[in-house]
């Protein structure tokens, strides 16, 4: 018997990281690992491929403000060594690492709720 599923919205399921078709699995195994498959619905996510795409959002919004507070931290202030530690590199971590799940999740949610796959070529008639 085959269950339907109604389509969730991949920013509210992908962002928790819940299953994209039942809302209530698991997506990730660890931190950024994928599991093979839900738990509850059993869909398996070998269709996920987000590749690059959270490390290019987190370097675009958040390891560019990052190096912009250094450099003007730097060229304002011109603190030691040592408070560029206490200030940027926290920064920077807050700003890259914890995103980078939230990030995966909406975009593998994303690939199952718009049915993306890898492109074909067509051939011409």
């Amino acid at each position: 018997m085959k269950t339907e599923w109604p389509p969730l919205p991949p920013i509210r399921t992908g962002i928790r990281g819940l299953c994209p078709r039942c809302g209530r699995g698991h997506l990730f195994d660890g931190f950024l690992t994928l599991r093979k498959r839900c738990e509850v619905c059993d869909l398996d996510y070998s269709f996920a491929d987000p590749a690059d795409g959270p490390a290019f959002f987190v370097i675009c919004f958040g390891c560019i403000p990052s190096v912009l507070l250094a450099v003007w931290l730097e060229v304002r202030f011109q603190p030691p060594w040592w408070v560029h530690m206490l200030v940027t590199l926290p920064f920077m971590l807050l700003t890259c690492i914890p995103p980078l799940r939230p990030l995966k999740g909406w975009l593998v949610a994303s690939q199952y709720y718009h049915k993306a796959e890898e492109g074909k070529l067509s051939r011409p008639s």
